[in-house]
């Protein structure tokens, strides 16, 4: 993220500085008006070999599956953003999603501050909390094009499920669980009367959720948990344990639908109230309980060969260019990928009206040039961060000129 930032600095200025700007990081490929480093590959080797390292592989098969990754590393980068930039096409939302499975996985940890948690998620994966919500934003929008372009696309008939179920009942034999959204109303550091206060607005919202007003609608304008309030409230699924002992008593012997009364807690100070949206008993669950997991469970094996078809056309379809020494091992027949320098711009003769025109919107315009062959636009951060690309001369702004002004002014584009 932060080399991001720096690149992206470094493109924001003037030619004149930024030809003096040393390279942060070396480009490997171009995707569309993406990039993707050497460091983002190497970093995801090493992710790699961590995770043989902890499934035990040692020695010679340690590294014959490292080098087996380092080989697919560029492609999976590549897969993984033109899906990315396809979800933000389709205009695929997946805020909900990810505030969901954040806060599934902080309640699942019994960590309920959020500083603490964030502090945790660096310790467990090794990166900021706020690239680890990056990366699951990016899966879960990957998730669902898949879903959406290529699983929906495929019928799975009822009698095939129903014959699947029937043969794998022991699978979704389950425990005890409720299914959970909130809204939360901070004490934190208030005086008495604000405190009270909260505690009116706590049981206001309760009766009106109770009257039926949408609780997804109560918590995302009235929620001071910001992260859960984006969502609607929810908070995902909970077994036995994983509750505090005060909202468990409550839930867990309540249907769904159910609005609790506003409960005090300590940590963090709040009155929350919670909403009963699913709730299943322990042992079997029936078919139609389960049915969306079984269809999804046979669909998958269908669904796998189509995606590197599907990927293989986004390929086709893109501004690709990699540089020599990198290989993506997905790539589409006959796409000629080969890295092009950007050509230099000519110098051409202007009047001193479109000089000035061109310095005052220079930050909105510099850096857009045509792609060879395509009406997209190459975008600044390419260029600046390219190790092989060097003006020839760099671009100075106008200098000022003694009056009179002579009626042409020569500049570089």
């Amino acid at each position: 993220m932060l080399r991001r930032l720096v690149v992206l600095m470094a493109a924001a200025l003037p030619m004149a500085v930024a030809a003096d700007v040393k390279v942060v990081e070396e480009i490997a490929a171009k995707v569309n008006n993406d990039i993707i480093t050497r460091g983002e590959l190497e970093h995801r080797r090493l992710e790699i070999e961590q995770e043989l390292r902890r499934q035990g592989l040692t020695g010679a098969k340690l590294a014959d599956a490292v080098r087996q990754a380092e080989r697919d590393a560029l492609r999976e980068q590549i897969d993984q953003l033109l899906l990315v930039q396809r979800g933000k096409d389709l205009d695929i939302k997946v805020d909900a999603d990810v505030t969901r499975r954040l806060a599934e996985i902080q309640v699942q940890n019994k960590i309920s501050d959020p500083d603490r948690f964030q502090e945790w998620i660096r310790q467990q994966t090794g990166m900021p909390y706020e690239d680890f919500k990056q990366q699951l934003t990016n899966q879960i929008l990957t998730q669902k094009v898949v879903g959406q372009e290529i699983g929906s696309r495929i019928a799975i008939a009822e009698p095939e499920m129903q014959k699947y179920y029937e043969e794998h009942k022991k699978d979704y034999v389950r425990e005890e669980q409720v299914f959970l959204s909130q809204i939360l109303i901070s004490t934190e550091g208030k005086t008495p009367d604000q405190i009270a206060a909260a505690e009116k607005k706590a049981k206001d919202l309760t009766a009106r959720g109770r009257k039926g007003e949408k609780f997804s609608d109560l918590a995302r304008d009235n929620s001071d948990d910001p992260e859960t309030a984006k969502g609607g409230g929810y908070i995902g699924g909970y077994k036995r344990g994983l509750l505090l002992k005060q909202i468990e008593d409550t839930v867990f012997k309540e249907k769904k639908g159910f609005v609790s009364d506003p409960m005090k807690i300590e940590k963090p100070a709040c009155f929350l109230i919670v909403r009963v949206d699913e709730r299943y008993e322990a042992g079997q669950a029936s078919f139609e309980e389960v049915k969306t997991e079984v269809e999804d469970r046979l669909r998958e094996p269908k669904i796998e060969p189509k995606v590197r078809e599907y990927l293989t056309r986004l390929r086709a379809e893109a501004f690709l260019q990699i540089k020599e020494g990198y290989i993506d091992s997905g790539a589409a027949p006959g796409k000629d990928t080969r890295w092009q320098d950007v050509a230099q711009l000519k110098p051409e003769t202007t009047t001193k009206e479109e000089v000035a025109s061109r310095i005052k919107n220079r930050k909105k315009l510099f850096g857009l040039v045509p792609i060879p062959g395509t009406n997209k636009p190459v975008g600044p951060v390419t260029e600046v961060a390219d190790a092989s690309l060097k003006p020839s001369k760099p671009e100075r702004p106008p200098r000022p000129e003694p009056k009179p002004l002579p009626p042409m002014l020569p500049i570089r584009q």
